[in-house]
């Protein structure tokens, strides 16, 4: 497996960091926002070190899907009417840690949070 021994996400994937896991894949690992935006904000990385979408190979295509959809579908099971994926690609886009990575953000309407659109 790939990874940067310094990143953050590596160490998540790797298991040495804790993490409240929501989803696992062969390739992918979905885990709770330590900051998150609204109750539920979930983090989408794939466990091999890539560092932003430019990097990830295409034909991890269906499972990043896959992943996106069964966390989509617990968090409106729980009770949210949508939700948005957010994920910043370089620094100048906002990208704070180089492993590449999906916010998952739970929605309600009324709830305050402010997106593009």
């Amino acid at each position: 497996m790939a990874t940067n021994e310094d990143c953050i996400f590596c160490k998540i994937a790797r298991k040495e960091v804790k993490s409240e896991i929501v989803e696992e894949t062969d390739n992918f690992f979905a885990f709770l926002d330590l900051s998150p935006r609204t109750k539920g904000h979930t983090l989408i990385i794939p466990k091999k070190h890539f560092s932003n979408i430019m990097d990830l190979p295409a034909l991890y295509g269906n499972e990043l899907l896959d992943i996106i959809k069964k966390v989509g579908e617990k968090r409106l099971k729980e009770g949210n009417e949508g939700f948005n994926l957010v994920m910043n690609n370089f620094p100048a886009a906002g990208q704070v840690v180089m492993h590449a990575h999906i916010h998952l953000i739970p929605r309600k309407k009324e709830d305050g949070f402010r997106t593009l659109g």
